[in-house]
């Protein structure tokens, strides 16, 4: 069996250019945010991760699971919770091989609400998402972190 990610947190290096601060994103390379101080280019590297999260499940592509981090990625930036949920589900639901369509059939709901779960802009209620890894053969996990 594969392991799925535990978690939707990046490693990010973060260079300083001049008078700004860059940051990069070896797990999501298309992800590139930066900012005049270290904590603006972290708050802009996590839209730029939402917003590549969001079009590789909106374009059907792969999505990367977080990798560990590099020697010179000692930042990290976690996506928010529901997009995360969404992430685990979209990434379950690709390694399973399943069409939409078997997937409803799993669920007992029509396609429609399918696409709605693995829509990442779609408000899907906690409770379908975890029905959902329920039926991908896995669970649907939340933590608590401490603010930094």
């Amino acid at each position: 069996m594969t392991m799925m990610p535990t978690g939707w947190t990046y490693p990010v290096e973060l260079r300083r250019e001049g008078d700004e601060v860059e940051a990069y994103c070896s797990s999501m390379p298309e992800a590139i945010a930066g900012g005049p101080t270290e904590a603006d280019a972290l708050r802009e590297m996590q839209q730029a991760l939402v917003c590549a999260v969001r079009g590789r499940i909106k374009d059907g592509m792969d999505l990367v699971p977080p990798d560990g981090p590099r020697p010179s990625e000692r930042h990290a930036v976690s996506l928010p919770a529901h997009l995360a949920a969404k992430a685990s589900v979209y990434v379950a639901w690709r390694r399973s091989g399943l069409s939409k369509v078997a997937l409803a059939e799993r669920l007992g709901r029509n396609e429609v609400e399918v696409r709605r779960i693995l829509d990442p802009d779609y408000g899907t209620k906690i409770a379908q998402l975890e029905e959902a890894t329920a039926a991908l053969g896995g669970r649907l996990v939340v933590s608590f972190e401490l603010a930094r």
